[in-house]
């Protein structure tokens, strides 16, 4: 089933109650959420790869799971409506490293891979048609295959300074002479008078502990699906990590890379779980993150999280940005277990998960 929403915990409470949509497209008084509008998947190796006869939604969001099929280094890049003159700019930080930016620019760069490396971006775009039109993304790249490879994470923003024209085409290419494998781009639309009920994310599972504080909360079997949306709130009774595992995978298979506060980058390989951070017992977590689950390459996860930390308005929460994998290339997630490494979670701890195919 499919559920409609804007943001997953929309009118959510305690109780887990999604919001829905109670009216149909053209009518009702429903709330409609992520809609797919265009998707192009190649069937061979190309250097671009393009969504076209977008419809004018007011927001956008778009997945892109790419793989280099060039042994040298390629990059990947953005553009709108075949514009490929001088009317981008952008401004990307990579594993932490200070801020580089670039104007006057005839694409918004994204990320560098090559050799058959797989990288996946997720991005939101404001799409007004007489306002420059602004972009967001986080992009992993998977470096080295395997728990003990090297990652790769990026956060860009960028511009394209149209103020006449909806955005109705979106290509990411390659300037460099490289090129991408079998791979796809898929384009989501909102708008604020939406209210299908033709959702593109499916709810898999939806679990707390409402019945009691545990050591562990586990998602129950989910169907494989490629693409993956997980929230969680998170609460435990000792200061400590936040062990995510898949499949109840206990093995030394999980890397990851984070940053807290804008502050030291830390990498961690060959791990028996991907930590989320945490710091102060008995203040909550909330955690939203991406996986790309392809059943055949390590499972590539983008992760964002806010800690409560110090009670009160007088402390300024934490942030965390992440990037990790799931060395499994034989399997796709089909359950998430998310444990404490010290004490028990609490009782108002909740997984949410989505997916789509």
């Amino acid at each position: 089933m499919s559920f409609p929403f804007v943001q997953p915990y929309f009118g959510l409470g305690n109780s887990l109650q999604t919001a829905q949509a109670s009216g149909g497209a053209g009518g009702g008084s429903g709330i409609g959420g992520w809609v797919e509008l265009a998707r192009t998947t190649l069937g061979s190796a190309q250097t671009s790869i393009t969504v076209s006869s977008l419809d004018n939604k007011r927001y956008y969001m778009v997945l892109c799971p790419i793989t280099a099929h060039s042994a040298g280094g390629t990059d990947s890049n953005w553009r709108f409506n075949s514009d490929s003159g001088s009317n981008y700019s952008w401004r990307q930080s990579s594993d932490g490293n200070p801020d580089t930016t670039g104007t006057d620019k005839d694409q918004i760069f994204d990320n560098g891979s090559g050799g058959s490396r797989l990288q996946y971006s997720v991005s939101y775009i404001a799409n007004l048609a007489g306002k420059e039109k602004l972009m967001m993304t986080d992009n992993v790249v998977n470096w080295v295959s395997g728990a003990g490879g090297d990652i790769n994470r990026k956060n860009i923003v960028g511009k394209w300074d149209n103020t006449s024209d909806a955005i109705n085409s979106i290509t990411n290419h390659f300037l460099d002479g490289g090129g991408i494998a079998n791979d796809e781009l898929i384009v989501l639309g909102w708008d604020p008078t939406d209210d299908h009920t033709t959702n593109f994310w499916e709810e898999l599972a939806s679990v707390d502990l409402s019945g009691g504080a545990a050591s562990s909360l586990d998602s129950g079997t989910i169907l494989a699906k490629k693409y993956l949306w997980v929230q969680m709130l998170m609460e435990q009774t000792a200061d400590s990590n936040y062990p995510l595992r898949f499949n109840s995978d206990s093995g030394s298979n999980y890397g990851y890379r984070y940053r807290t506060d804008g502050g030291t980058e830390f990498t961690h390989a060959s791990q028996t779980g991907m930590n989320l951070r945490s710091t102060t017992a008995n203040l909550p977590v909330f955690v939203n993150m991406f996986i790309i689950n392809r059943t055949a390459q390590d499972k590539l996860i983008i992760a964002h999280d806010v800690k409560g930390f110090t009670a009160g308005h007088s402390y300024s929460p934490l942030r965390t940005e992440q990037v990790g994998k799931w060395a499994n290339t034989s399997a796709q997630i089909t359950s998430i277990q998310l444990h404490t490494g010290s004490g028990n979670l609490a009782t108002n701890t909740i997984m949410k998960v989505w997916g789509a195919d």
